[in-house]
């Protein structure tokens, strides 16, 4: 059989890695791929940078779009971004009937649906395992093993930085600002952080999870993110006391009445699988409803995961796997209807800094009472009198709206520092 041939835009840390691989691999990875497995063309911003590795012997592209006019039978994308260079390779490499192998999340949770169609309309593969959580096979997974029962519901950690902070603001006691300069130090964090700690990352490779386990086109405006910036010591120090950690999570859940997408932290209770995910390690848990849960879990950036979870997709497009990239066909994917307000329920962690004065206590608590948001229990830090203290409490299941219209009331109170955090409580 001829060998695959192909094209690689992009030569940075998972760029270097693929091709690194490629080359180790060798005839074993042709083994398993049933052909020779062939680098014909290359292309990065700068052609003379050192990049650990000689590359003459590959011909140099100047312009990466013309990759998509080389010899090459796929073209793997490695750029970055939602649109620009990478969103003109893409459609460029699958009008001409390449196939096409990217990690990059921001472009398929914005054009996914229509790069997808441009893939079928040309009998060519549209591949993304990489985009989401490294190296952990959770796209072909969710694409292909769970179709018996159906997905009902997946979460995950899906951003290490923001973990990695946030486990390091447990282990030292940091708060968020020297957590994440320790995060930049060590090359875990950007110089500019705000797409993963704002949570814009994680829902760019929640769109594609939901679009995998629901059949729905990828949407983002219909996904609530928040990220961990007002996250503090103390919120993380008392859920210990509770007998929780904080997660920033992405979670797409099968309600009733439609989908409910969102980006968040989240208190995940202690000795849980996702609560036992330290450092910069990724996880995703599915509830595949008879079939039972799956939980995954592995390191989800780095040049050697992401790479590996590159190069099995180009292996399946070698033994010819060329079915619809979201498991069903692109015409078929269904808009995304919004689960309703009031069907989100769950428990509340709630912090407050008051003023340590009479009365303050029942003022919250008659405010919740008109909600109709009851509490389970409540930590109360005493200081000196007329100093800001914390009170925390955690809700019995209550709606998420009415949580958050009697929490603006509280906000307006003279005895009430700043806004109240709160933080739902996830289960399993």
């Amino acid at each position: 059989m001829k060998p695959l041939k192909i094209a690689v835009a992009g030569l940075g840390t998972v760029g270097m890695g693929v091709l690194t691989c490629l080359a180790k691999g060798g005839e074993a990875l042709a083994q398993r791929a049933g052909r020779e497995l062939q680098v014909v063309a290359i292309n990065a911003r700068s052609r003379g940078k050192d990049r650990g590795m000689v590359l003459d012997h590959i011909p140099w592209t100047d312009d990466p779009v013309a990759l998509a006019r080389s010899d090459a039978d796929v073209v793997v994308e490695l750029i970055g971004g939602e649109g620009g260079v990478a969103l003109d390779l893409a459609k460029a490499a699958l009008s001409a009937g390449k196939h096409f192998v990217t990690a990059n999340k921001a472009l398929l949770a914005t054009h996914g649906a229509a790069l997808a169609a441009l893939a079928e309309k040309n009998r060519s593969a549209l591949r993304f395992e990489a985009a989401v959580a490294g190296g952990i096979p959770i796209v072909k997974a969710m694409r292909e093993s769970f179709v018996g029962y159906g997905v009902r519901s997946v979460r995950g950690i899906l951003n290490g930085t923001c973990n990695y902070i946030l486990t390091r603001m447990e282990a030292t006691g940091n708060e968020f600002a020297d957590a994440l300069a320790e995060a930049q130090r060590l090359g875990f964090a950007e110089a500019d952080p705000e797409l993963d700690v704002g949570g814009g990352d994680t829902a760019h490779k929640l769109a594609l999870l939901a679009s995998l386990a629901f059949g729905t086109a990828p949407d983002l405006a219909q996904m609530s993110v928040t990220g961990i910036r007002h996250l503090t010591y103390d919120d993380i120090r008392f859920a210990h006391e509770f007998g929780y950690r904080i997660k920033l999570l992405g979670i797409a859940r099968q309600m009733p009445h439609g989908i409910d997408q969102r980006v968040q932290p989240a208190m995940v209770k202690i000795g849980t699988p996702l609560a036992d995910v330290d450092g910069a390690f990724n996880a995703v848990m599915a509830d595949v409803g008879e079939a039972g849960p799956y939980f995954f879990e592995g390191r989800g950036a780095g040049a050697a995961p992401t790479a590996s979870a590159v190069v099995a997709d180009i292996v399946d497009v070698a033994r010819g796997a060329n079915g619809p990239c979201f498991g069903v066909p692109a015409a078929e994917l269904s808009a995304l209807t919004p689960a309703l307000p009031d069907s989100r329920r769950a428990a509340f962690y709630l912090r407050f800094a008051v003023l340590d004065m009479p009365g303050v206590l029942a003022e919250i608590a008659g405010r919740l009472a008109e909600s109709g948001v009851s509490i389970e229990s409540m930590i109360q830090r005493g200081r000196s009198p007329g100093e800001p203290v914390a009170i925390v409490m955690i809700t019995h299941e209550s709606p998420e709206p009415a949580v958050a219209r009697a929490l603006k009331v509280i906000a307006a109170s003279d005895k009430v520092l700043g806004n109240p955090c709160m933080i739902p409580m996830e289960t399993g």
